[in-house]
């Protein structure tokens, strides 16, 4: 291109756009700002409008680049450069968003107590940070906490940190897992007697007054069943997904369908990531390739494929998984073992559906849940 684009060359050439109705052009009226940017045949300035409703702003700013187009040069690289302003008072800035280092904030669910749903969280957790993914666990089962004996921390007191003039709990880190439970706060042999509203809110104090940092995947270990806690940590973050964990009887089955249901009716609408069968079959470590299906056979399985639900993984019954939880050493730390590659392709699966989420669907919000 031969012509040499200055800023008065550009003015002049919107000189030739008049504003519907007024007689004057855009530079008379004030419209175009003095931020004439020019990189080559690059231009790009910003226009000042009274209101952003103005019906004119659209026709108008094409209008402008027509005229620097057919009064400077057609090679002129100017349409999408031209940004609109108004005057009018800008809203007051939306408060900070909790957590705003987290990636992904993952509900870990179960309709009933006893399916191994915080085993199952504690290995998943484990399991990605073996991926190399930034994980970190809120443990909001408040009235049975039991992420600090899995991870063998039950004695780890969190400390407190200034951050930006604000005092933070530092998560313990154990494994590559960042965590908080308010296990670590209580007496292990004590029980909690709280009310509803009071574990809402000391559950929210470990979210909001954790310095959680950048995560890849935040995973919540909610409680069984449906309570007002769950509602309390939808209405509090905006959750990516959530996992059920069931085992393949009949019973657990039957409390699955209600947790999913708790999640994906429209009142909630949180997007189900998968199930995951827990106990699927038992597997002695003298024999592992023996199954053995004492609770039933392919019931998670069968009720993903009727719920049109990914089924993220199967895990057997070892021995090695109790002992595991007991002290504090995660089966997944040894992806060799037959839990542990379980937990492995469990995790790759995971980490599938999450991202399949995040393509097809908008990002997540807070749930506004009015229940009668």
């Amino acid at each position: 291109m031969s012509v040499k684009i200055y800023p008065k060359l550009v003015l002049d050439a919107l000189r030739n756009v008049r504003y519907p109705g007024t007689g004057k052009d855009v530079v008379e009226m004030g419209l175009v700002s003095d931020d004439i940017h020019i990189e080559g045949n690059k231009v790009s300035f910003s226009m000042l409008f009274e209101k952003p409703n103005d019906p004119f702003i659209k026709s108008v700013v094409k209008a402008c680049e027509t005229a620097i187009l057919t009064y400077i040069s057609p090679d002129i690289d100017i349409k999408g450069n031209i940004e609109v302003k108004t005057n009018e008072v800008a809203p007051p800035p939306a408060p900070p968003r909790l957590l705003p280092d987290v990636k992904n904030i993952i509900a870990i669910s179960s309709g009933k107590g006893g399916v191994g749903k915080s085993t199952v969280t504690a290995n998943l957790a484990v399991a990605l940070a073996k991926l190399g993914y930034k994980v970190g666990v809120l443990d909001a089962d408040i009235f049975g906490p039991s992420m600090p004996k899995m991870f063998d921390v039950e004695d780890v007191q969190p400390f407190l940190e200034l951050v930006e003039n604000k005092e933070m709990i530092i998560p313990v880190d154990k494994y590559g897992v960042k965590m908080l439970s308010i296990g670590f706060f209580v007496k292990k042999e004590s029980a909690i007697v709280w009310r509803g509203a009071m574990a809402g809110n000391a559950l929210k104090q470990l979210i909001t007054d954790g310095n959680w940092g950048e995560l890849d995947y935040f995973l919540i270990d909610f409680p069984p069943g449906t309570s007002d806690i769950h509602l309390t940590l939808v209405q509090t973050l905006p959750i990516t997904g959530a996992v059920v964990v069931s085992t393949p009887q009949e019973v657990a089955l039957a409390d699955a369908r209600k947790g999913i249901d708790m999640f994906t009716n429209e009142k909630v609408n949180v997007p189900i990531l998968g199930l995951v069968e827990n106990m699927a079959w038992f597997t002695p470590a003298e024999l592992p390739e023996n199954k053995y299906y004492i609770f039933g056979k392919d019931g998670a399985k069968n009720l993903a494929e009727e719920m049109n639900v990914p089924l993220l993984g199967q895990l057997p019954i070892v021995q090695s998984i109790c002992e595991g939880g007991d002290t504090g050493s995660p089966v997944a730390l040894n992806e060799n073992s037959v839990t542990g590659a379980a937990f492995a392709l469990l995790a790759e699966n995971f980490v599938a559906s999450v991202d399949k989420r995040n393509k097809e669907g908008g990002p997540t919000q807070k749930v506004e849940v009015h229940l009668k």
